[in-house]
């Protein structure tokens, strides 16, 4: 059996671990030019099923890696105004353990070699006769396999093309997100698991990103053939604008300028935590949600994870867990195929029907979370 992943994302590769280990001939096409070549996003927070799901798919020689640059994710969670006055407490959370997203996806990318393929967007695919799919990429190559799944985010050309059908909506406004090198001064921002600041004119998010051991070194201990960036704490932050900020690709310097006016007046800490933002970690954020879809029914042979059918707001911390969660599910169903103890195209739809349960209850959690952290909007 030989399976096409469009994208690399996390859950892509963590889908190519998990069929790896099945040995399953998986093939991964990415859209980026390669793992360096754009921002990567924040901190993110790996609840019990993301967690379950890489130590199911990655090879067991790097679970000792993957818990030593994690870091830790639990204390009191805190509502606080503009000058940092506590507003009220929000109870104590338990999350699992926090993760940053580049770090892991470099640990995702060991090991599979020439198996993922960047500079190679998956823009549509052709069912064959023959039982077989046809991805097509942008540069007008092909590849043949007998699954595609689209793992290619919410932009996802596979979608587009299996479910056209399929809404995802832009919420209104945009947020920025930031990091920022973690000194003691700012480590004060969030005395627990995180901060949430309401101010006039937005609200601000905080948390920690704090490895148990620096990654670079961490990697030269328990996986030397594993390159992992030399990523130092920092600390995580959202701001949400009441007001819409000016739309489209600017400079980070016209972006921190234009919240540095929005923060005026606010304490000197928070202030000064985006005056001194890591410019290459920090960026505008557009937040999305996936309508729910029922299952298209028929036997198919293309599939989708994660962002790429359940977009969600960042608000509920599932995005990326259940993205993994989809991974883990679908290695099982395609090993169960593998080992000639089911169909693929049954294993496929029992798949498709439970990450369609779980993931939009998931969208819908977020959508229900969300207004806890977002400003009322003039």
């Amino acid at each position: 059996m030989k399976v096409l992943v469009a994208g690399a994302g996390l859950g892509g590769l963590c889908l190519a671990h998990g069929l790896l280990r099945a040995g399953v001939d998986v093939r991964v096409h990415e859209r980026e030019d390669g793992p360096d070549s754009r921002y990567q996003g924040f901190r993110i927070a790996l609840n019990g099923h993301g967690l379950a799901a890489l130590n199911a798919c990655l090879p067991e020689r790097l679970h000792a890696l993957l818990a030593a640059v994690s870091g830790p994710m639990a204390g009191e969670r805190r509502a606080v105004d503009h000058l940092l006055g506590e507003v009220r407490s929000l109870g104590r959370a338990d999350e699992g353990t926090a993760a940053d997203r580049y770090v892991l996806r470099r640990l995702l990318l060991a090991g599979l070699g020439d198996r993922v393929e960047f500079g190679k967007p998956v823009v549509g695919y052709t069912e064959r006769a023959d039982g077989t799919v046809e991805a097509h990429f942008g540069d007008g190559g092909s590849a043949v396999g007998d699954l595609l799944v689209g793992a290619d985010g919410v932009g996802s050309a596979v979608r587009r093309q299996l479910l056209p059908g399929a809404e995802v909506v832009t919420l209104p406004g945009h947020a920025v997100l930031g990091r920022t090198p973690l000194t003691e001064r700012f480590a004060a921002l969030v005395p627990g698991f995180g901060t949430v600041v309401h101010g006039p004119g937005a609200s601000m998010l905080l948390g920690r990103m704090e490895f148990r051991r620096p990654p670079r070194l961490a990697a030269a201990e328990l996986a030397p053939d594993v390159r992992l960036p030399d990523t130092g704490d920092y600390l995580r932050w959202v701001v949400m604008p009441t007001d819409d900020l000016p739309a489209g690709p600017r400079p980070w310097a016209a972006v921190r300028g234009d919240l540095l006016a929005l923060l005026d007046g606010w304490h000197p800490d928070l202030v000064d935590l985006v005056r001194a933002a890591d410019v290459v970690n920090s960026s505008p954020l557009t937040v999305r949600y996936a309508e729910p879809v029922p299952h298209w029914g028929g036997s198919r042979r293309v599939t989708l994870l994660g962002d790429a059918i359940h977009v969600m707001p960042p608000s509920g911390g599932q995005g990326a867990n259940t993205a993994l969660r989809d991974a883990a599910l679908l290695a099982r169903s395609l090993t169960a195929v593998q080992r000639g103890e089911a169909e693929l195209p049954a294993a496929v739809e029992r798949y498709e029907q439970r990450m369609l349960e779980y993931g939009f209850a998931a969208v819908a959690e977020s959508l229900e979370r969300l207004p806890d952290f977002t400003p009322a909007r003039r």
